[in-house]
């Protein structure tokens, strides 16, 4: 099997024993992925119960508190807590959102948008030479949802993107979803945007795929407004548009996110099955 045509779920708590033990839907789980904020223990049930994943399948770090697109510099005492992690279990594939956390000492809790022009670019890519120097290892860096942009900047997002990685040999994490919620937020085509980002990176760049649901909304104009809450099966508008980079770039590890309203390991692994039989239709790869 290609193991590029790879489709896996992030891993909750719930999911683990079920998993482990072969139950329902277990065998279409191709890899997992897990944030690394949530196993930065000593130790523990819930880094024993991952190691018992992690010798049965290939497993994608996913961090959320490195603040790359902040104006400090990625807090020593982090990385050194990341490097523990990712030597601990080896990931196959480690990514970090194009965002911000933190400012001045302090923390937001969110993933905060920030503008795009040459300033923010060399400060970004410093911050990510930064990460791999420090970790020894590529990043995956994951294009953001948005609710806002910023009237200073004077780079499109997938020029900015592209720029990061061209300059800092970072790779990216393609985050349909997210390239659908902020299309839509901000009145644009997200085909277009993919398009651009694609056209612009090295063949190969892009290293993991994430598909989630999101939350349908309205803003005080009363235009469309979605939320990014991974707490929905992945929509109609996102599979479309995830067939389309399927089809550009072939078989890519693809990530099923959910965080909220958690459904059953099978219903779970059912969006996986269905990413893994496109990965294999459009590669014109048997089932």
């Amino acid at each position: 099997m290609d193991t590029a045509a790879l489709a896996g779920i992030g891993l909750k708590d719930e999911h683990v024993l079920p998993l482990l033990a072969g139950e329902a839907g277990a065998a279409a789980v191709g890899f997992v992925e897990v944030h690394a904020e949530n196993v930065m223990g000593a130790g523990g049930p819930r880094l024993a119960r991952l190691a018992r994943v992690r010798q049965t399948r290939p497993l994608s770090v996913h961090g959320v508190g490195l603040s790359i697109g902040g104006q400090a510099p990625p807090c020593e005492r982090h990385l050194a807590r990341l490097a523990g992690v990712l030597e601990r279990f080896e990931p196959r594939w480690f990514s970090e959102h194009l965002a911000w956390s933190g400012h001045g000492g302090a923390w937001f809790n969110d993933l905060l948008p920030l503008p795009y022009h040459p300033a923010t670019l060399d400060r970004v890519c410093a911050h990510v030479d930064a990460v791999q120097e420090r970790l020894k290892r590529p990043l995956l860096l994951e294009n953001p949802s948005t609710y806002l942009e910023f009237e200073s900047s004077t780079m499109d997002e997938a020029s900015f993107l592209s720029a990061v990685v061209r300059r800092t040999g970072c790779g990216l994490l393609l985050d349909v979803n997210n390239a659908h919620v902020s299309a839509v937020n901000h009145g644009r085509d997200a085909r277009h945007f993919i398009d651009q980002l694609l056209d612009a990176v090295p063949a190969g760049a892009v290293g993991e795929i994430h598909l989630a649901g999101h939350a349908v909304d309205a803003d005080a104009a009363g235009e469309p407004l979605l939320i990014d809450t991974h707490g929905a099966p992945v929509a109609d508008d996102v599979w479309a548009l995830y067939g389309h980079v399927i089809g550009r770039l072939g078989p890519v590890p693809t990530l099923i996110e959910r965080d909220q309203n958690l459904p059953s390991l099978p219903q779970l692994a059912a969006e996986a099955t269905r990413a893994f039989a496109l990965m294999r239709s459009l590669a014109g790869l048997p089932a």
